[in-house]
């Protein structure tokens, strides 16, 4: 398919060369900023512009790849004198009415995973969650997506936005987590590299078991006088020392209803 990409970030850099690698052509790259635009049409070749005017009509595919924020501006622009090509964006937790009212092909193309410029992902172990106006248009993105990916799951916005929330939790939280235990060890002079087995033994056990099984530590048991230490070393920074309270009772109560 001929390709246009919205965005050059983390996601449209990812994606932009899984696509590639799968035989697709990418016409153009469209950044607000030209310099990224640039950076990515490089790897995949393609016009990088920075002026919507300027991207091409004739693409089969128009993959919107940007900021939540930018969407309900960027959108009704980018679909003005466009109507026979298939429009998606990729954001989790945005409906797919965001197109209603816009073009007649639309749809919702979301990856779900965490991406980095600098590291490739690999799209074989990602799982794609499409939703379309049609079942035409569904079959284009099903045939899309698996080009790249053989996990692909037609998901409604509504299942999506649940979907979006529990990557939140299994992701971003736990890497907050992560910052702050890092954070911890800085100032007594450790290196993050100490946990580095912890974190790798614990992804590896929820591969096996329920994450409730593979729970450990002193809530689970509720342990107050070892919570309660902890806690008190954390009393010079309230908002994490509140943080830990909670969690650790959220732990118990999950770990208590069992």
């Amino acid at each position: 398919m001929r390709i246009v990409l919205i965005g050059a970030g983390r996601l449209a850099t990812n994606l932009g060369r899984a696509l590639c690698k799968a035989g697709h052509e990418i016409l153009c790259v469209y950044s607000r900023t030209l310099q990224s635009a640039q950076a990515l049409a490089a790897l995949t070749g393609g016009e990088a512009v920075n002026d919507i005017a300027h991207i091409p009509l004739q693409a089969d595919v128009f993959v919107v790849a940007v900021k939540d924020s930018v969407l309900s501006d960027l959108l009704p622009r980018l679909t003005r004198g466009r109507d026979s090509q298939l429009f998606v964006h990729t954001a989790g937790s945005m409906p797919m009415s965001l197109w209603e009212g816009l073009t007649s092909h639309y749809g919702v193309f979301y990856p779900m995973q965490t991406f980095s410029k600098e590291r490739e992902a690999d799209f074989r172990e990602i799982s794609i969650f499409i939703e379309a106006n049609n079942d035409d248009t569904l079959s284009l993105l099903q045939q899309l997506a698996a080009s790249i990916s053989p996990k692909v799951f037609p998901l409604t916005t509504e299942e999506r936005k649940h979907l979006h929330l529990a990557a939140v939790f299994a992701c971003n939280f736990v890497n907050h987590c992560y910052a702050l235990s890092a954070d911890i060890l800085a100032q007594h002079g450790l290196p993050f590299d100490v946990m580095l087995p912890l974190v790798d033994e614990t992804a590896r056990k929820v591969h096996e078991m329920s994450p409730q099984q593979a729970q450990t530590g002193p809530a689970v048991r509720y342990d107050q006088n070892v919570m309660d230490m902890q806690a008190a070393l954390l009393a010079d920074h309230p908002l994490i020392e509140e943080l830990y309270r909670k969690l650790s009772l959220s732990i118990y109560q999950k770990s208590a209803n069992q």
